[in-house]
């Protein structure tokens, strides 16, 4: 299959897209427009070949631009810090507390008559399986974590591939608006030969400059359009400067079939967001447990070894203290009621999470659906019907049963409705990715 820009190439000599009617250039005697329109209009028919086309293949291609994101977009590196830091508070949570060792003198300035002196030792003995629970708290927190850090790297591919299948469209916009320049200069330059034939009015040399006038304004917006496209995919890439340049991939696809039930279902069940959710009720029971063995006092234990003892005679001796809080005013019942409450409240919110992704669903859904159908009906019905129509008109024109105008009005809806068709395959590709994206997007978002 040929590519795009050798189609493009071939057709350069004369194409209609989208709202003017090519003539031959300055020199060509006036009589000559019927054979120059039925070439145009061959070439316009061959445009949905052109669009349908792959682009060259040194380009960049999807896959390279979702691996490139994948190792520089900072909202990955983010989620991966965010993990790691989870794990080292998991590791620090278990830790039993440090002995404590020191210098015992008593009864010091006693002139020798009762002066000890030794060493100590002491440890805080937790019970109630406190450090097990701690861990199980933070456990839970790694579990978040890579949740969030499986969603981060789902936003990753769904703003590549978003951005990608707009760029693909900006660049097909751009080249399709750079012909129809083309194509309508050489209206003006048509029309105003057959105005000094005396064969057309001034107010059709008018209405070709407004045309012209008209496709500087498309390419000016086109051209603004790839640029802008460029800088938001080469940002989802994690780059400061990407070149623009072809991209491999292809536009025309046959729509997917999704169920509105399916789809939710999928969503609700394999959502990193939903499982982020739960990992977040998890978290909160656990800090629930750990709070109701909070008042299970430690015990604090404390050996001191006198080396010297004057009070008995300067011989060894030892002493063991054994201390623990009575947990008489604070049996942790503030925290234990703050920990019942951020169970409800983490149920609460997951619960409002699979609204909300519902709610998200729906408008994505509604223009699947309505793209879905736009770009199925185009393929069957609108534009072999507006091919007819241009053919027809073609035919009439050289038949001397229609005008300029009307000429003019066929080149340009047949023009316009390639131009929707492409829109309609935009919207449908944006739909169907954030669905498969799971509606994960957005990933350079700080909120």
């Amino acid at each position: 299959m040929r590519t795009y820009q050798q189609i493009a190439t071939a057709m350069s000599g004369a194409i209609v897209l989208a709202g003017g009617l090519a003539f031959s250039p300055p020199g060509v005697r006036a009589a000559e427009p019927t054979t120059t329109f039925r070439r145009l209009t061959q070439a316009s028919l061959a445009h949905q070949e052109a669009l349908e086309a792959p682009l060259p293949d040194e380009s960049f291609g999807l896959e390279e631009l979702e691996q490139l994101a994948l190792r520089s977009n900072p909202a990955i590196a983010l989620a991966q810090a965010n993990l790691e830091a989870a794990r080292g508070a998991w590791v620090q949570a278990g830790l039993p507390p440090n002995p404590s060792f020191g210098y015992s003198g008593q009864q010091l300035g006693s002139e020798g008559l009762a002066e000890q002196e030794g060493v100590f030792i002491g440890q805080e003995i937790v019970r109630g399986g406190k450090l097990r629970l701690n861990r199980e708290v933070a456990a839970r927190e790694i579990s978040r974590q890579q949740q969030l850090l499986a969603a981060a790297r789902q936003r990753v591919l769904t703003d590549v591939r978003l951005n990608f299948y707009q760029v693909l469209v900006a660049e097909r916009q751009l080249q399709l608006s750079q012909e129809l320049l083309q194509v309508s200069e050489r209206a003006h330059e048509g029309a105003t030969a057959l105005f000094q034939a005396k064969e057309v009015s001034r107010a059709e040399v008018l209405q070709a400059e407004l045309e012209v006038e008209n496709s500087h304004i498309l390419v000016q917006n086109a051209r603004n359009r790839n640029v802008a496209a460029w800088n938001s995919l080469a940002a989802v890439c994690g780059q400061r400067a990407l070149a623009p340049q072809p991209l491999r991939g292809e536009l025309i696809h046959t729509p997917s079939e999704y169920d509105w039930d399916a789809t939710l279902r999928r969503l609700l069940t394999t959502s990193p967001q939903i499982s982020a959710a739960v990992a977040n009720i998890e978290h909160a029971r656990a800090a629930f447990a750990r709070a109701q063995v909070e008042p299970r006092p430690n015990l604090d234990v404390q050996g001191v070894v006198n080396w010297r003892d004057n009070g008995v005679g300067g011989r060894s001796d030892g002493i063991l203290q054994v201390t623990a809080p009575i947990p008489v005013w604070n049996r942790n019942q503030g925290r234990i009621a703050e920990a019942i409450a951020e169970v409800r409240a983490a149920e609460r919110a997951l619960e409002q999470l699979e609204f909300s992704l519902q709610q998200q669903l729906a408008p994505v859904f509604e223009q699947y659906q309505n793209a879905r159908s736009q770009v199925l009906r185009y393929q069957t019905k609108i534009l072999p019907a507006a091919q007819e129509t241009l053919e027809i008109t073609r035919q009439s024109f050289e038949a001397g049963e229609t005008g300029y105008l009307n000429q003019l009005t066929a080149q340009r809806t047949y023009s316009q409705i390639q131009l929707n068709y492409l829109d309609a395959l935009r919207k449908l590709r944006e739909a169907e990715i954030e669905m498969e994206g799971l509606l994960l997007m957005n990933s350079l978002n700080p909120n």
